[in-house]
């Protein structure tokens, strides 16, 4: 018998798609929902997830496909399915209020609450029936359904408790500023946390956290700390090595499921392509080992092979699971690499760790079943690299015939953003024209599909439609990416595009009363509270990103409203970044542009100039992180954007490098070398 759809197949998410055949009558979030809950006078059910997340199919495939759960369900609530990568607002606020209950949070997220969207219970994974302590969706919902019938009262002294709590979360800045050392106590934190065995930072599950890297960089360059350096090479290259990263088809899954980077989550997102590979980026530019420059590659191939839309967008993620199995698609019997590799098999058993009785097992599980997920114990020499690398693409090949995990193929502009700026990061460093061919096409993109006549951002394309105002991450991300594009090919509409949008930011996103940014716009839904966040997770957060923005640009265009607009962050948020700095690694990591001399080298002549090639060759492929590069052709020198340019000569041979600091510049020079002398400072 045919299943019957429910109102979810009108929508656009994958994930809620994933749900439209489901016995369970759900709504997307909107106000029909709502008003449909007033006038049952039932309490709302609300589940938060995404497409790809693996924990969110057990509960659906336990649940919400049971007819037993679904009846239920559809007696005692009003259901809403909410996709927490299209809306990352209502997402942010409900887990907040699941972190202020439970301590803790995470997806799939469950939340009730009334008609009137106050919540009064808030967890996340629940199973049908009660196992290990943990309730069941079949104990719940009569509990629930019972409570509110002949004991609301309790229920709404609950959620007026839970309101009051969110209300008082310290939203306000203490004023206090911030001083130099936060980032000596960011690195002191970090290293407590570093795995000198394995890399990275705590022990299980482990994640790549990229920013912190970022912020070990510039600590390493400024303080002359040879103990973060090792830090960041010790991670990346455990991590290289490791099973998150996939060694046949390339790029890194989510997480590691133990302190060795051994055992992978499988699902692979596009944000820690980016974070990653510009980590990884400047990895190269401070160590010059061609191995970091080997990944970067790996990874931009896969992500234009995997997550490209034809119209040029990336797609958002790869799930973890195949034909209902976590991992299915990237697991391996040995009799299976022997399969397709022949004789030539023992090579790639040798070097990437496969047993016949399997080198991996479930983390439920106590044994293996034969399954091998590919690492390796050391990187491959150069005279072994080739051979391996042609017998790792025999064996992408077999694999690609294998069913693949579902994609996600919704387009998100701040995702896209860290991409781009990751492109084109990788261009400058490398000069690899394909890196910023995709990059152009995917601002392109953006331009065309998310970008209003208004000059305002949506945040999510799929399916030909745009929708969803835009939140603080998509510009701040989208500006990122597009500072990174200037500096990569110094065309004026990438610098122009990202004023305007940094512009927007600041009218619609500011907190004029206590600094910062909220994470929607000043006209969007609002949901018990507007949210404002300034933690880096995951990816770093669109304050902390905002921050770097605001003092590169106001940098690069001597626009000090900008470097005032900086200096109130810091300021509101100062307080909070002291208590626990490495929370705030990216944040951080922008803070050496606040407490360090930053160079504005600025190069005037003929791109054509074999002279000007080196000089800009040479500021783009080095570490220098509080240097910012800035070229003008002779035929463009107009103060439309840099006001300071009316007053430059030019130098009778071609070749002017301007090397300002502190909003003055030094007489002009004519050669790298001569420049080099002027930034003697770190």
């Amino acid at each position: 018998m045919s299943k019957k759809a429910n109102r979810l197949i009108k929508e656009k998410s994958p994930y809620l798609l994933q749900h439209a055949y489901n016995p369970v009558n759900w709504y997307a979030w909107s106000d029909e929902a709502f008003a449909k809950a007033k006038e049952e006078d039932k309490p709302v059910f609300l589940s938060i997830g995404y497409s790809t997340c693996h924990w969110c199919h057990v509960m659906e495939k336990e649940s919400f496909e049971d007819p037993e759960v679904a009846a239920l369900m559809n007696d005692a609530f009003v259901n809403i399915k909410l996709d927490r990568e299209e809306r990352p607002d209502i997402d942010h606020v409900y887990m907040s209020v699941c972190q202020l209950v439970n301590g803790s949070g995470g997806w799939p997220l469950t939340v009730i609450m009334t008609p009137n969207k106050l919540p009064f219970l808030a967890g996340t994974y629940f199973p049908k029936t009660g196992r290990m302590n943990r309730i069941g969706m079949m104990e719940l919902i009569p509990r629930v359904k019972e409570a509110w019938l002949n004991n609301r009262e309790q229920l709404l002294n609950s959620a007026d408790q839970i309101y009051s709590a969110l209300l008082s979360t310290p939203y306000e800045g203490s004023g206090e500023g911030v001083e130099r050392e936060v980032l000596k106590k960011c690195f002191s934190h970090l290293e407590e946390r570093f795995d000198n065995e394995f890399g990275g930072f705590g022990m299980s599950p482990k994640f790549p956290t990229p920013q912190n890297i970022l912020f070990l960089n510039r600590y390493g360059y400024f303080s002359e700390s040879g103990e973060a350096k090792r830090m960041v090479m010790k991670t990346l290259k455990e991590m290289i090595k490791g099973g998150i990263y996939d060694h046949v088809g390339y790029g890194f899954h989510r997480y590691s499921t133990d302190k060795k980077w051994l055992l992978p989550h499988f699902e692979k997102m596009l944000y820690d392509q980016a974070t990653i590979s510009y980590a990884l980026i400047e990895g190269y530019e401070i160590s010059k080992d061609e191995i970091f420059k080997e990944k970067v590659c790996e990874i931009f191939e896969y992500v234009f092979r995997n997550l490209t839309s034809k119209e040029g967008g990336f797609y958002s993620a790869e799930d973890a699971d195949s034909e209902g199995v976590e991992g299915k698609f990237y697991l391996w019997k040995e009799n299976e690499i022997i399969d397709v590799l022949g004789e030539g098999a023992e090579e790639i058993i040798s070097a990437y760790n496969v047993k016949e009785k399997g080198n991996f097992s479930d983390p439920f599980k106590e044994e293996t079943d034969g399954d091998n997920i590919l690492y390796l114990t050391e990187i491959p020499t150069t005279e072994k690299k080739q051979g391996i690398k042609n017998k790792l693409a025999q064996l992408r090949e077999a694999r690609d015939k294998r069913i693949r995990p579902h994609l996600d193929d919704k387009i998100l502009t701040d995702w896209n953003g860290l991409m781009i700026a990751s492109l084109a990061k990788g261009y400058q460093t490398f000069g690899e024209e394909k890196f910023l061919r995709y990059a152009v096409n995917a601002i392109n993109f953006i331009e065309n599909k998310l970008l209003t006549k208004e000059g305002k951002l949506l945040h999510r394309y799929r399916g030909g439609e745009s929708a969803f105002m835009g939140t603080l991450d998509d510009y701040a991300f989208i500006v990122f990416g597009l500072i990174e594009m200037y500096l990569g090919t110094f065309q004026k509409r990438y610098i122009k595009l990202a004023l305007l949008l940094n512009r927007v930011m600041i009218e619609d996103f500011s907190d004029s009363a206590n600094g910062g940014f909220y994470l929607t716009p000043v006209n969007a839904e609002k949901v018990l509270v507007r949210p404002k966040e300034v933690y880096d997770g995951a990816i770093p957060s669109g304050n902390s990103v905002a921050l770097f923005n605001l003092l590169r640009l106001g940098y690069l265009t001597g626009d000090p409203t900008l470097l005032e607009t900086a200096n109130r962050m810091i300021k509101n948020f100062g307080g909070q970044i002291m208590q626990s700095p490495s929370s705030y690694s990216f944040f951080s990591s922008a803070l050496y542009l606040y407490f360090e001399k930053v160079y504005e080298v600025v190069v005037i002549g003929e791109s054509t100039n074999p002279e000007i090639e080196r000089i800009l060759y040479y500021f783009r492929s080095n570490y220098l992180p509080n240097v910012l590069l800035n070229f003008i052709e002779l035929s463009e020198m107009k103060a439309d954007i840099f006001p300071f340019v009316k007053d430059f000569e030019v130098h009778k041979d071609g070749v002017s490098i301007y090397v300002c600091s502190d909003f003055k510049c030094n007489l002009p020079v004519d050669s790298l070398e001569k420049a080099l002398l002027l930034i003697n400072e770190k």
